[in-house]
């Protein structure tokens, strides 16, 4: 009998410690409403018709082939025809031919610059699913109060509204106070290594560093997290790195009637099992990232498990493993993307191939993903080459002012929307450029839903008419803030 009233004692005492972290975890975390404030009178007809236009130029990259000098030429042509003023107001350096960097000088030269980022390429579009958009994928059709078309969100909607906001603040005749750099790169989709690379090298060469750099990479997404009603605003402080490994095996080939016990092909479909059903470990430290930033506006029952990660940690991970924008937050991910048999049905494959896809945490690092595929596949039949290989950025800090000035911005535009720092689970063009600012954040001011997250590369792209507005006024108001 004591026992059991000892039990209920115990377990009485953690529930009320349980309701008690609940209760005050989040007390200093408070949100507080952002001043109110007017906006800025875009003239959204005519910024939508620019951006459709730059969607119609098709400046593609594609793997292991070079630029189409012709498209980028275009698009270069487009800018300086629609953004005059600021062609006149700034110097421009052209990189590797295609990718640009504008130049605005400010009054103080004592005071450091600040640089914005986009990418003028896009994706290919697969011709086997030309039919299934609604919109043809170059055409930049306005409809249904959307614009549609590949670079609509990835990316040449930043491009395109950095360029509107800083025309609308030349035409009003200001002076800048601080200097700015916009670097729009020409092969951010293929890893960026003639664009942005190029780029941050030449700003090293000439020792000028930035006070924050921005680039795309976060969202505000609404109906996405689990367990938060209220949109919020992720801005990136760092992404994860990448590698392809390409898994092959060796085989004696011959007619199919005469199998050997194993093929190339099924010693590959083994070492990808292996791989599917060995995930790498997860950890919770940039979903805590968010939830320390806003968790105090989530629901009863995600507070309880977050507030309570000393007892409760083994049914969060296992709770957010099952959505897969949330594990990919927590975890160095595994996706076999490329298989490659034989020619014909009857014939025994010679060679046999795969290639993996991982995206890598922080912490991790693309020698010891490699190392950890050959541990878990653990077969000498199976050859391993990593390719098209990026370590994980360095992450910034989120308690700066520059991260503040960001978080207001988006605060003003957005009043509805939480803002939290956050881990971008692509790849950018920010990440060559640590050497040059502590500050590097991404963030584009579109919001995406489940209905629209999918459109990132894939079918449909599009973004909302009134996004994109509100992008513009983004960029127009942060310039306002930081360099005039």
């Amino acid at each position: 009998m004591k026992k059991l009233v000892l039990l209920l004692l115990v377990l009485i005492f953690v529930a009320y410690f349980l309701i008690f972290r609940v209760s005050s975890f989040f007390v200093d975390n408070q949100y507080y409403p952002p001043v109110k404030f007017e906006g800025v009178s875009v003239d959204t007809p005519a910024a939508a018709n620019r951006l459709s236009q730059a969607i119609q130029i098709q400046t593609i990259s594609r793997d292991e082939q070079s630029a189409d000098n012709d498209s980028f030429l275009q698009f270069h042509q487009f800018l300086a025809q629609n953004f005059p003023l600021v062609h006149q107001n700034s110097k421009l350096e052209t990189i590797n031919q295609h990718s640009l960097i504008f130049e605005i000088t400010g009054t103080d030269t004592s005071l450091k610059p600040i640089l914005l980022m986009g990418h003028m390429d896009v994706v290919p579009v697969d011709e086997a699913t030309l039919k299934q958009w609604q919109h043809p994928p170059f055409s930049g059709a306005i409809a249904d109060q959307q614009i549609w078309g590949r670079g609509a969100i990835d990316d040449k909607s930043t491009v395109l509204a950095i360029m509107e906001a800083m025309e609308m603040h030349l035409a009003k005749g200001k002076r800048l106070k601080r200097s700015v750099y916009f670097a729009f790169g020409h092969d951010e989709e293929i890893g960026g290594e003639n664009g942005a690379k190029a780029a941050a090298a030449y700003f090293k060469n000439r020792n000028i560093t930035f006070d924050f750099v921005l680039d795309e990479g976060g969202v505000i997404v609404d109906g996405i997290l689990a367990g938060f009603e209220q949109p919020i605003a992720l801005v990136g402080v760092a992404e994860k790195g990448f590698v392809n490994i390409r898994l092959t095996v060796k085989g004696e080939g011959g007619h199919s009637s005469m199998p050997p016990q194993n093929t190339a092909a099924g010693i590959l479909a083994q070492a990808i099992v292996k791989l599917e059903y060995n995930p790498f470990p997860a950890n919770l430290k940039f979903t805590n990232l968010i939830f320390d930033a806003v968790g105090f506006s989530a629901d009863f029952t995600t507070r309880a498990l977050m507030s309570n990660q000393w007892m409760l940690s083994p049914i969060i991970e296992s709770v957010l493993l099952k959505s897969p924008s949330s594990a990919a937050s927590m975890r160095t991910t595994t996706a076999v993307t490329m298989l490659q048999g034989s020619s014909k049905s009857n014939i025994l494959p010679t060679e046999a191939s795969a290639v993996a896809n991982f995206r890598i945490m922080p912490g991790e690092t693309w020698q010891s993903v490699l190392s950890r595929v050959e541990s878990v596949i653990d077969d000498p039949r199976v050859s391993l080459e990593a390719f098209m290989q990026s370590n994980p950025s360095p992450i910034s800090d989120h308690n700066t002012p520059q991260f503040a000035t960001i978080e207001k911005t988006i605060r003003e535009i957005s009043p509805d929307a939480l803002v939290a720092p956050y881990l971008v689970q692509g790849g950018t063009d920010a990440k060559y450029f640590y050497d040059l600012s502590d500050n590097v954040y991404r963030f584009l001011m579109i919001r995406m839903t489940p209905d629209t997250l999918n459109t990132f590369h894939g079918l449909n792209e599009r973004i909302a008419i009134e996004d994109y507005s509100k992008t513009i006024q983004f960029f127009h108001r942060l310039m306002e803030r930081s360099v005039f």
